[in-house]
């Protein structure tokens, strides 16, 4: 069975809303790329990876007048993919929602949002001391992680959340002290929101659960100067240790190597520098008992993956499609 997890650039841009694909020739919100370039080149991508459930991040939006189901289930129904069933769950206001988008031959789906006095819903407020004054303070998810129960054809049962942690950059702020000050208050506000996480996900494993945790955590070992000052990225605090760790192989081997050749999932073009950044910034991570199902993890780089550079069409593809590129895992379910 294959998971997959994909982060499609403004997605949203790409439908009404009646949650028609808007299939021509005006622009997307990729830069250079037309609407009809991005749809096309998502639908082969979705074609090729197959998988029996995606977990996309920016996914289209939904309001009163949007529905990210009904967006997904046309693209579903004109790319063609057996994987046509959407689940979503709490929405937020950023017009980037978290959706699974599933194969119900193989598997049922259902919301099924939890919590503890030390880990609450995901809709909640996370109370912690961010800055040591002995003082808590409150913290909420701008995009609340998708908690699914899901259970497969043959009776396997897991639970799977997908996140979108929030960005560190510092909008709005003016002046370097500015800047820094916002940097760092964010920069907390994520690792707070990765310690909740992690809370929540130990919480699942002591009840016996398989977790798999997917998506985009804007975050990797050694990406940014703040990991000196904090200790840890988010990525260290959500995979964990002992018995309850998860497990990525691209961030385990990002954590073992903090200097040289890195995995990367997705791929930026800096205009003041001319030129691209790559980074590893998607990840589908395993609890423990996962890892003894043959687990095959492959990232869709279009010039890292030998089968991706082979295939021209698939390889602009990825290209086109979004600046993030998909992370899939399988599984011996």
């Amino acid at each position: 069975m294959r998971f997959a997890t994909y982060n499609v650039e403004w997605f949203d841009a790409l439908f009404d809303n009646d949650g028609t694909l808007l299939d021509n020739g005006g622009w997307s919100a990729r830069h250079n790329v037309t609407r009809a370039m991005q749809i096309d080149a998502l639908i082969r991508v979705f074609r090729e990876i197959d998988a029996d459930a995606v977990m996309i991040i920016e996914a289209p939006d939904t309001n009163r007048r949007r529905s990210t189901t009904r967006a997904l289930s046309r693209f579903a129904e004109a790319a063609g993919l057996r994987a046509r069933s959407v689940m979503t769950g709490f929405v937020n206001d950023t017009q980037q929602e978290i959706a699974l988008l599933f194969d119900p031959d193989v598997i049922s789906v259902r919301h099924a949002p939890g919590g503890t006095p030390d880990a609450p819903r995901f809709d909640d407020a996370f109370h912690i001391d961010l800055d040591i004054d002995a003082t808590l303070d409150t913290v909420t998810f701008s995009k609340p992680p998708l908690e699914l129960a899901i259970e497969t054809a043959s009776g396997v049962a897991l639970h799977m959340i997908g996140a979108h942690l929030k960005s560190k950059a510092p909008h709005g702020a003016k002046g370097r002290d500015a800047i820094m000050r916002l940097a760092i208050a964010n920069r907390r506000k994520q690792l707070a929101q990765a310690i909740w996480l992690r809370k929540r996900v130990s919480s699942l494993l002591a009840d016996g659960q398989s977790v798999i945790l997917a998506g985009d955590l804007n975050d990797g070992p050694g990406l940014d100067s703040f990991e000196a000052l904090f200790g840890r990225s988010s990525v260290e605090i959500l995979m964990g240790a002992g018995a309850e760790a998860l497990y990525d192989p691209h961030a385990a081997r990002a954590l073992a190597q903090r200097i040289g050749a890195q995995p990367s999932t997705a791929r930026f073009f800096l205009k003041g520098e001319n030129r691209y950044l790559q980074a590893l910034l998607d990840y589908l991570m395993i609890s423990a008992d996962l890892r003894a199902r043959a687990p095959r993890w492959r990232i869709w780089h279009p010039f890292d993956d030998p089968v991706c550079w082979q295939d021209e069409a698939l390889r602009d593809a990825l290209l086109t499609a979004s600046d993030h590129f998909p992370v899939t895992l399988d599984l011996d379910l």
